[in-house]
């Protein structure tokens, strides 16, 4: 199966939906041809207990998001465990590719290998819109957008977009770590929508 992921230039897009719904997302290239989605999977049994009584998310419950081909094929999971200090991304037959470790929350994450060897590291400015990504050297391989959607739309729904720009060429893993960043800062920074 070829990359599906092989551009330099992705959208990251969440649906425009309300702050109880589930995690989805669209990865698209340059050009808008939709490329990928991704859908929460399963919620475990004690998540979905404490948000009948605190419905809601928050950066803070666990999420995990599948992603797939447009029709279906499984190709990554992105798990964020609970608290804000490792997401963990793995290929649909379970390997790990690599996890991103909480060093600073909200301002520097590390990005780490299947093997804990150290693979780069994200940079996050203030407003935590902009996610730059470095290699293990300090090379810059990629970047990552947040786009502002005005306030309602922030306060009020679920919808985030995001800009991917690669430096390619980026050798593997770290390529499928830049290409998850979107995914990953989203769920760890800016899913809580509301004060659950």
């Amino acid at each position: 199966m070829s990359d599906p992921f092989s551009s330099s230039v992705l959208r990251v897009e969440q649906p425009r939906r309300g702050p109880f719904a589930r995690s989805q997302y669209k990865v698209l290239d340059g050009d808008g041809t939709l490329l990928a989605v991704a859908d929460q999977s399963n919620t475990p049994v004690r998540a979905e207990r404490l948000q009948t009584y605190f419905p809601g998310k928050s950066e803070l419950h666990a999420r995990a998001v599948l992603l797939t081909t447009p029709d279906g094929a499984p190709l990554l999971v992105v798990d964020k465990e609970a608290g804000r200090l490792l997401t963990t991304v793995l290929r649909a037959d379970g390997e790990l590719v690599g996890t991103f470790r909480t060093e600073r929350v909200g301002r520097r994450y590390s990005i780490r290998g299947g093997d804990e060897t150290t693979l780069g590291e994200i940079a996050v400015d203030l407003g935590r819109n902009n996610f730059t990504v470095t290699d293990a050297d300090g090379s810059r391989v990629g970047h990552v957008r947040k786009k502002w959607a005005g306030l309602a739309t922030h306060l009020l729904t679920t919808a985030d977009k995001y800009s991917v720009e690669i430096n390619d060429p980026v050798p593997e893993p770290l390529r499928t770590m830049v290409v998850t960043t979107a995914i990953a800062m989203d769920l760890t920074l800016h899913e809580s929508k509301d004060i659950t």
